[in-house]
């Protein structure tokens, strides 16, 4: 007959195999929750978009990542409706440095960074630069109203219902902050990310000078 099994105790006063039950049932729930949420989607942020769970600014620490030519992946196919009601594809871009930027009307740091973005859309339009906002939660009279109250001449992509622009990107790079800025280079691949608001002109403006100066 096998012995019964050896119960120590530990600091709780509980014995240690009911501890590694209890392990053993977290993990096993742990396991099957991966298990669906990667079955019902192929990242966070598609996850958070399809449930509804955009609710509010996402903190981050203004982090910059530059992508070297080397390094960066393909492409990335995007387009959607405008808040004018306008279409735009990512093929009308072609050729350009493209500065993409991920924003709602809610969120307070894209609204403090909002006339810097636009300042640098300036100082760059006209040069084979454009600009592209990526709305992840309003309907267009709410972007219009912004872009009215703040100056904003570039169109925005109203993405809320679709997620599409989104989604797109979130297969490139990281999407899990709001406000998030993506310089795109010449063919369309992303080369530099701002995680949070761009602080300033001075790091957008220079990073999308040097993706200008890269041949194409």
């Amino acid at each position: 007959m096998p012995l019964a099994p050896t119960v120590r105790p530990i600091r709780s006063g509980r014995p240690s195999r009911i501890r590694r039950s209890r392990r053993g049932v977290g993990a096993a729930l742990a396991a099957v929750l991966a298990i669906g949420l990667s079955a019902c989607a192929p990242d966070p942020v598609s996850e958070s978009f399809l449930s509804g769970d955009n609710t509010g600014y996402v903190a981050a620490d203004g982090a910059i990542v530059e992508i070297t030519v080397a390094e960066r992946g393909e492409p990335v196919d995007f387009g959607g409706v405008t808040e004018t009601g306008d279409e735009l594809d990512s093929a009308d871009l072609a050729g350009q440095v493209t500065v993409v930027n991920f924003w709602y009307a809610g969120c307070a740091p894209c609204r403090v960074e909002a006339e810097d973005l636009e300042s640098v859309w300036q100082e760059y339009e006209g040069d084979g630069v454009s600009f592209v906002g990526v709305n992840t939660r309003d309907q267009a009279d709410t972007a219009i109203a912004f872009a009215e109250e703040y100056g904003i001449t570039y169109p925005s992509l109203i993405d809320v219902d679709t997620a599409q622009a989104k989604l797109a990107f979130a297969e490139a790079t990281p999407i899990a902050a709001t406000p998030t800025t993506l310089v795109l280079d010449k063919q369309g691949r992303v080369a530099a990310r701002i995680i949070g608001p761009i602080d300033g002109t001075s790091i957008l403006s220079t990073l999308v000078k040097d993706a200008l100066a890269e041949s194409s």
